[in-house]
C-alpha cells in the first residue's frame, strides 16, 4: 500500500459541505493515509477566518475583558460543522482548556493553533482516523528555529505505527512543551513534513485553485495552469513576486525527492500542478511562468575601461551594503552597469549611496530611473528554443511597451526584462499572449 500525505486549505473546511467533499476525496483512494487539516476559513467573502476569530478572542481576553461572547462564536463554528456532518463528538472539554489557558494567558501562537487542533479532531472522528497532536511530534529549538532532526525522528517513528493519522496543521513546540506556529506558510510546512517523515510518494495539497496559474489571473483572464513545474522553475517565479508556496514548505520533500501535487477541492477530477525536482516532460508552451513586481529604480553606472578595473563592482556594490539596501538584479555591460533596488528602500538614502559610489569607485557618469518594473518570463523549455528572447521583443513592441533592459540568466531558466510601472500589466499581457494564447 502506498502512501499519499493530503493537506487542505481554510476553504476547504470552512464548513461541513466543504468537510464532506474532502472525506470524499481522502476516501476515494487508500493511499490518502496522512490528514493535514487547516482551520476553518471563510465560509464566504465577508466572513471571518477562524484563526482570525481565535487571535480576536485572545487580544479580548489579554486585555482583561470578557471574553466569552467571542469564544462562543469560535465554539458555533465547530458545532455547525460537527452537526452538519453527524457526528457524534463533544468539543466541550476543549473549550473549557482553551478558555482556561485564555484566561492564564498562555500566547497567542497557542490561541491562533487551537484553530488547526480543533479542526483535527473534527477531521480525526471524521474519517475514523487517529488523531495526532502537533506540539507532541513537531519541535522548535528555544530561538523559534524549526528543529527539523528531532521532529523527524520522533514524527516517523510515531507514524511507523498508524496505519491512517491526522495531524493538524501550523503549529508545534518549544522544548518546554509550549506551542509555537510557523511564521509563513503554516500549515503546507507541516504537510511538506509530514511527507518527508513518512517518505510519502506524493504530498497532495489541496486548496481553492486548480494549481498553479501561468500568470496573476488578476492581470490575464482565465491563464492557463502550469502542469509540470520544478522546483528550480518555481523558486524564480516566487522570487519575482508570484504568490506560490513558501519556500519552507516545498524544502522537507524536495531533500526527500518527494512531488508536490497542488489540486481543488472544489474540482477533484482536475489533475493541477505537479512539483519535481526534474522533469523530461517539456513544458506546453516555450514558458513555464511569468512574474513580476513593480517599484524599482536602475542606477545606470558609466566609466571608460570598467571591465579592466578589478573589484570595481565590488566598489560599487559596498555602497549599496553601507547603507543596508539589497539589490535585485545587476545587469551590465563592457563600460556599463546597472543596479536594479527597490524604490522604497533606495528613496531615504539615495544621496549616501550616490555619494558613496562616487567615492569608493569614482565612475565617470551616473544616473538614476525611476518607477521600473521587473518581469521575470520563466520556463525549462527556452533552453532548447530558439529566438525566445526574440519573440518577447516582438510582444512588447506590438504593445507599445518601451524594454529599458533585458537579462538573461547563464542557466537559460529565465529571462528578465525591465519596463516602467506604467506598461507592467500590457507588458505581461503581452508575453502571455505570444507564447499562450496564439498557441491555444
Amino acid at each position: 500500500m502506498g502512501k499519499k500525505v493530503v493537506k487542505f486549505g481554510g476553504s476547504s473546511l470552512a464548513d461541513a459541505a466543504q468537510f464532506k467533499k474532502v472525506g470524499d476525496i481522502i476516501r476515494s483512494d487508500a493511499d490518502r493515509r496522512y490528514v493535514v487539516p487547516s482551520a476553518p476559513g471563510k465560509r464566504s467573502k465577508d466572513d471571518t477566518k477562524v484563526t482570525d476569530m481565535l487571535y480576536a478572542c485572545y487580544a479580548t481576553a489579554v486585555s482583561g475583558k470578557d471574553f466569552s461572547a467571542q469564544l462562543t462564536a469560535i465554539r458555533e463554528r465547530y458545532e455547525e460543522i460537527i452537526t452538519g456532518l453527524a457526528l457524534d463528538i463533544s468539543l466541550a472539554e476543549e473549550f473549557v482548556e482553551i478558555e482556561k489557558n485564555f484566561k492564564a494567558q498562555a500566547g497567542s501562537d497557542y490561541a491562533a493553533s487551537r484553530g488547526e487542533y480543533l479542526n483535527g479532531k473534527i477531521m480525526a472522528a471524521y474519517l475514523g482516523y487517529e488523531f495526532v497532536d502537533a506540539a507532541t511530534v513537531i519541535f522548535f529549538k528555544e530561538d523559534g528555529q524549526f528543529d527539523a532532526e528531532k521532529t523527524d525522528t520522533v514524527l516517523s517513528k510515531k507514524l511507523e505505527k498508524i496505519e491512517k493519522a491526522v495531524i493538524p496543521g501550523f503549529y508545534g513546540a518549544y522544548p518546554n512543551g509550549a506551542v509555537h506556529t510557523f511564521s509563513r506558510g503554516g500549515s503546507d510546512i507541516t504537510g511538506s513534513i509530514v511527507a518527508r517523515a513518512v517518505k510519502a510518494e506524493i504530498y497532495e495539497n489541496w486548496t481553492d485553485v486548480s494549481g498553479f496559474m501561468l500568470v496573476d489571473p488578476r492581470i490575464v483572464k482565465n491563464p492557463q495552469v502550469i502542469d509540470y513545474i520544478t522546483y528550480k522553475e518555481l523558486r524564480e517565479l516566487a522570487y519575482m513576486g508570484a504568490s506560490v508556496l513558501h519556500e519552507d514548505a516545498i524544502f522537507p520533500v524536495r531533500q526527500a525527492g518527494i512531488p508536490i501535487n497542488i489540486r481543488n477541492t472544489n474540482a477533484p477530477e482536475e489533475p493541477g500542478t505537479m512539483i519535481v525536482a526534474t522533469t523530461c516532460r517539456q513544458s506546453k508552451y516555450t514558458i513555464t511562468g511569468i512574474a513580476g513586481k513593480k517599484g524599482f529604480v536602475a542606477i545606470n553606472i558609466e566609466k571608460d575601461m570598467m571591465n579592466s578595473e578589478i573589484g570595481f563592482g565590488q566598489k560599487v556594490l559596498r555602497a549599496f551594503a553601507d547603507n543596508g539596501i539589497s539589490f535585485e538584479h545587476m545587469p551590465s555591460g563592457i563600460d556599463t552597469m546597472t543596479v536594479f533596488v527597490h524604490q522604497d528602500e533606495f528613496e531615504d538614502k539615495e544621496q549616501q549611496v550616490l555619494s558613496g559610489i562616487q567615492a569608493l569607485a569614482n565612475p565617470d557618469h551616473m544616473e538614476v530611473e525611476t518607477d521600473l518594473a521587473l518581469i521575470a518570463v520563466v520556463g525549462r523549455g527556452m533552453k532548447s528554443t530558439r529566438g525566445t528572447a526574440g519573440r518577447i521583443f516582438a510582444a512588447l513592441a506590438h504593445n507599445h511597451v518601451n524594454v529599458r533592459m533585458i537579462d538573461q540568466g547563464s542557466s537559460e531558466l529565465n529571462i528578465i526584462i525591465g519596463v516602467s510601472n506604467a506598461d507592467f500589466e500590457s507588458a505581461i499581457r503581452g508575453i502571455y499572449d505570444i507564447f499562450v494564447t496564439a498557441q491555444l
